[in-house]
């Protein structure tokens, strides 16, 4: 028996769950970690279940299921994990914090020059862009108003790429 290694599969679009099902049916082990989205529709509140990475699953082979993974229909790539424990490590810890019911969501990598939108908070709505990082947590963003450039420090939590 063949040692068991960690893959990347990029789905094709809302694929995730399909390849998952496929997965164990073939005694395939495969990680989705998963958020709830809750939606409001006529005064019914409904919550999903959604993809944290949306086009990626997680998967532990072995050299010969490889292909048939590649091949499948719901796969467009299959990418090779290199650091196999440094991998593990961090998707156990992910896994652990959504098991704990703390609030994760995906945090895009916002950097210096990027264009972003304030999510919440007095200045909820304008776009600006990241002129320099502090840290994980704070940004300072400037805001252009009548050709003029005014720079206020936020928490990075409170943006979104624009």
């Amino acid at each position: 028996m063949s040692e068991l290694k960690w893959f990347v599969a990029h789905t094709k679009p809302r694929r995730e769950k399909k390849l998952v099902d496929y997965c164990q049916r073939q005694g395939i082990a495969a990680k989705l970690p998963c958020v709830d989205s809750v939606h409001k529709y006529r005064g019914k509140t409904v919550v999903f279940r959604k993809p944290l990475f949306p086009g990626y699953v997680f998967l532990q082979l072995e050299t010969g299921q490889r292909d048939s993974v590649r091949q499948n229909d719901h796969v467009a790539n299959l990418l090779e994990v290199f650091d196999q424990e440094s991998f593990y490590r961090q998707l156990q810890d992910i896994l652990l914090a959504l098991e704990s019911n703390l609030e994760v969501r995906l945090a895009p990598a916002i950097g210096e020059g990027m264009r972003v939108r304030i999510r919440s908070g007095p200045l909820q709505g304008l776009e600006g862009w990241v002129e320099q990082r502090y840290g994980r947590a704070t940004v300072l963003l400037r805001l252009d108003f009548i050709n003029q450039a005014a720079a206020v420090k936020l928490d990075a939590n409170m943006l979104d790429l624009a």
